[in-house]
């Protein structure tokens, strides 16, 4: 039987630089790990480099069919010159044009696939690279079953935590409402504005981007959106906006900063992501399903550029009467990240 605690050990491990084993395979995260750690967790110098699929296409390790599935492993046999520092390139693409990558590098046979696949999903959940000292058996400090990361991730287990009153700019009549599972560090929240009048309410996903949302960022289009879609929803008579902690597409702030160098190397926002080892959007809507049920609003109309979350949240059993363009000028600095979502991600107006 799966354990969702299980899960929320393995990340706080990785996350602290222990090494934990996924339905017996062996891991020592790169990106948290270091030398000395590799040694006590790899004496005979024999673990090889797990990698995703999107990144080790990169390295010319994979063909494009498997790098097309971001938890796809690939695993890199051990060479006597690939120690932690060469471990490390391989892992962060943002070292590519810094580092000369030494090799040939040796893609070998994964042990233990779905564990290995199962690495890299506890990774993006994590927000670590998705790259990996592996081997078999031995002593770690946190051991979980591939099955306890599915029920980590399960938005079923989200609940209402609380709610209150909350006066905001554009409504002194709002009401937020927080959301979490047991095991989870962060919370979602729902800002409901005006009063429920039995029609559908004009509903907006926005996924946590604190570069943009707090900081102003001119990279994307994040904070605009945000002010725009309550601006919108308020005037709309009644609606709600679900705040997702999902920064980055899913893949967690640190890894966002990582895909901000890449971009400043040329690479646009897809690409970055796909290097880094990423799926081109990470993020799980049936959190956002499951939100709207708890709130019992069945029916809304989604306020998006992105078919894809009409999709998504269709698929979570919400219908989606009318889908609203949320339309907004470029500037300077993200009219090439806003022309990647219309050409490579299908966002319309």
């Amino acid at each position: 039987m799966s354990d969702p605690r299980a899960a929320a050990r393995a990340i706080d491990a990785l996350r602290r630089g222990w090494p934990i084993a996924i339905d017996g395979l062996a891991m020592l995260a790169i990106e948290t790990g270091d030398p000395v750690r590799l040694a006590a967790f790899d004496a005979a110098g024999e673990a090889g480099v797990l990698l995703s699929a999107g990144r080790a296409a990169t390295l010319k390790l994979a063909n494009q069919l498997a790098a097309a599935d971001p938890d796809a492993p690939v695993l890199v046999g051990r060479a006597a010159w690939l120690d932690f520092a060469a471990a490390t390139a391989l892992a962060d693409p943002q070292l590519d044009l810094a580092t000369p990558l030494k090799g040939p590098f040796r893609a070998i046979p994964v042990v233990r696939p779905e564990a290995a696949a199962a690495a890299l999903r506890l990774a993006r959940i994590a927000g670590v690279l998705p790259a990996f000292f592996v081997r078999e058996g031995g002593d770690v400090d946190v051991a979980i079953a591939a099955a306890d990361i599915d029920a980590h991730e399960d938005a079923g287990r989200l609940a209402i935590a609380t709610r209150a009153r909350l006066p905001v700019a554009v409504a002194d009549d709002a009401e937020i409402v927080a959301f979490r599972t047991p095991e989870a560090a962060g919370e979602h929240v729902a800002l409901i504005l005006g009063r429920p009048d039995g029609s559908p309410p004009l509903v907006r996903l926005h996924s946590e981007c604190l570069t943009g949302d707090v900081l102003g960022s001119l990279k994307c289009d994040c904070g605009p959106q945000l002010h725009e879609a309550l601006r919108r929803i308020a005037g709309g008579g009644w609606g709600i906006l679900l705040y997702l902690r999902q920064e980055g597409r899913g893949i967690g702030l640190t890894n966002k900063l990582r895909a901000y160098a890449l971009q400043d190397q040329g690479f646009d926002t897809v690409d970055a992501n796909t290097r880094l080892g990423f799926a081109i959007d990470a993020r799980d809507f049936r959190v956002a399903g499951r939100m709207l049920g708890l709130l019992g609003q069945r029916r809304v109309r989604l306020l998006t550029n992105n078919p894809a979350k009409v999709a998504a949240l269709e698929g979570t059993g919400i219908a989606v009467t009318e889908r609203v363009p949320l339309a907004l000028p470029a500037n300077p600095h993200n009219e090439r990240y806003l022309a990647t979502k219309r050409d490579r991600t299908g966002h319309q107006l």
